[in-house]
């Protein structure tokens, strides 16, 4: 929205020759303040001849107005502006040691949008490589099991992120930016990891690149999920494991970001969530948007339609943004994220940050948090090492605010009983992340009408998880 500020200020002229630096540096700060235009009136006064001051009147104004109020038109929403903000998140708070490579990595992202060769060289990567389109699959079971006593209920969709390359939608993103790394230069990679797809995404991406590439993992992911460090060093990455902190996904993103600080000029980060700094939650967004592309595509085939309903996890929450994008506009599509809410919501013991976190700065961007009241960071915790993280992407605290999309949370039990009631009645495995998305399938369900057309998006397999789930499940 639409800000301004009006100050009055008396102002007195100055020899030449002491003035310039002083107004070169007033104007220099001037233009990197966020306001498109200074307007200065002069004001009236009882300035006489022998006086050298006089009184001005100065309005700052941000960009034109854009209504962005919860129940405003979407499509009349700047996601993000022009200083990489969703209404009040996002946004650029790094060192500034960072700020040229952010500036290079948004003109290159744009320059590469409306650049042919390399959408084609895209395309082909991810058709030929990927193996996408991905399928969107009719759950028959899964729909039979959530009728109603009078033959009643939703149709079940599932997006079948799962079948890419590597088993989970991680890979759309790693690939374009692996792409992306190699216009700019840049032969090393670097990536933060929890649940290890994406960084088994970004290993097999660097492998089949050429390029250098160093995984940061938690020390407490890496023992969770040993099949995935596994993969990334069979295919040839270095894993650098992280002890400080709790050793999990934020820890390990704060490591990244300390590599990439040093290393700027020769490495590139391939951030793996809708996080971070700007360019990051609208570039990664943008890559996995062929989600949400494909599902109106199918949809229309299959039903000659659109979803009623959209549902996926939210950790950071690329997937579900990649799913959401296509649909915002779409104002009669319901958008659902579901959070991991650990052993409850009152446990303490949860990384439900949008249910329960507050407005704050993480790795580089403004977004809900979970914090304590000095705004120190609370340990998260869930089952599912890829939503066990204390932040969130700003777009989905934008959508939050916003009342666009909603946000839920389940269990670690609930996830569990998803997981093999999943496996049993459509032959799939979840991913324990995917497995809090259908969980909430159980409460969602039930207050649908009859007909109503649920698509899930089944965003990794579950064979990473499966050490994990059988120290608790017994089948």
């Amino acid at each position: 929205m639409a800000a301004s500020a009006t100050f009055r200020a008396s102002v007195s002229p100055s020899p030449p020759s002491s003035s310039s630096s002083s107004s070169s540096s007033q104007l220099t700060h001037l233009r990197s303040s966020p306001f498109k235009a200074f307007n200065f009136t002069p004001l009236p006064s009882s300035r006489s001849s022998k006086s050298s001051s006089f009184s001005v009147s100065c309005t700052i104004a941000k960009d034109p107005a854009v209504l962005m109020a919860p129940g405003s038109d979407p499509a009349l929403w700047q996601r993000p502006d022009s200083f990489g903000r969703f209404g009040k998140f996002g946004g650029k708070y790094v060192p500034e040691t960072l700020m040229h490579a952010l500036s290079e990595l948004e003109s290159a992202f744009y320059a590469l949008a409306t650049d042919d060769d390399f959408q084609r060289e895209l395309a082909g990567i991810l058709k030929d490589y990927v193996g996408r389109e991905s399928p969107l699959y009719f759950a028959e079971r899964l729909t039979e099991h959530y009728r109603r006593e009078n033959g009643e209920g939703p149709l079940i969709y599932l997006k079948r992120e799962d079948l890419n390359h590597t088993g989970a939608h991680k890979i759309n993103n790693a690939v374009a930016q692996a792409l992306l790394a190699k216009r700019l230069g840049k032969k090393r990679i670097i990536a933060e990891t929890g649940a290890g797809q994406h960084g088994v995404a970004t290993a097999t991406v660097c492998a089949r690149f050429g390029l250098e590439c160093i995984i940061y993992m938690g020390a407490q992911d890496m023992e969770r999920q040993a099949l995935n460090v596994f993969r990334m060093r069979l295919l040839g990455a270095e894993v650098r494991g992280v002890h400080s902190g709790t050793a999990t996904l934020k820890d390990a993103t704060s490591e990244a970001i300390r590599d990439w600080v040093t290393n700027v000029e020769t490495t590139h980060y391939i951030l793996g969530s809708v996080a971070g700094p700007h360019p990051y939650p609208m570039m990664v967004r943008d890559f996995h948007a062929v989600i949400g592309k494909e599902t109106r595509r199918q949809a229309l085939e299959k039903w000659g339609g659109k979803p009623d309903v959209l549902v996926a996890c939210v950790g950071g929450g690329s997937n579900a943004m990649g799913l959401f994008h296509e649909f915002v506009n779409d104002k009669e599509v319901r958008m659902i994220g579901v959070e991991a809410a650990g052993f409850g919501l009152d446990s303490g013991k949860h990384a439900a940050t949008l249910t329960k976190g507050d407005v704050g700065v993480l790795h580089g961007a403004m977004s809900y948090l979970l914090q304590d009241d000095d705004g120190q960071i609370i340990e998260p915790h869930s089952i599912s090492a890829g939503l066990d993280y204390p932040g969130v992407g700003p777009e989905h605290s934008f959508f939050k605010d916003m009342g666009r999309a909603e946000y839920y949370s389940i269990t670690d039990e609930e996830a569990l009983e998803a997981f093999k009631r999943v496996s049993r009645l459509e032959g799939i495995i979840p991913a324990l992340e995917t497995s809090h998305a259908l969980a909430y399938l159980e409460k969602l369900c039930p207050t649908l009408a009859d007909g109503t057309r649920v698509v899930l998006n089944f965003s990794g397999r579950g064979d990473k998880d499966v050490q994990t789930v059988a120290k608790y499940l017994e089948v």
